[in-house]
């Protein structure tokens, strides 16, 4: 298989073999594509959890468990969701090389 680079990538690629981490850039591009798998088992992981957490507070909807929706509690919300980002982002950051 043939693949094309951008010159960035290229010299990404090339700089990990120069620095003995890699014999070759084929292993570099294997590491790559195993992490890039890893991520995305992670990204479908968090996607089902949602969807779990979504159906529960459907249910208790259903159940007639919900509170009223003010502004303090949109605020509380987007705050929570700020905060998850934020976390998220720090995680994808440290699994950069």
């Amino acid at each position: 298989m043939n693949i094309s680079l951008t010159p960035e990538l290229e010299e990404m690629v090339r700089q990990k073999v120069e620095s003995g981490m890699y014999n070759s850039a084929s292993e570099v591009i294997r590491e790559a594509l195993r992490l890039f798998r890893e991520q995305e088992q992670i990204r479908q992981q968090r996607l089902e959890e949602l969807r779990r957490e979504i159906q529960i507070g459907l249910d208790e909807l259903d159940q007639g468990l919900g509170i009223p929706v003010d502004d303090e509690v949109i605020e509380d919300i987007k705050a929570r969701g700020r905060m998850r980002l934020t976390s998220a982002a720090r995680k994808v950051a440290e699994n950069k090389p």
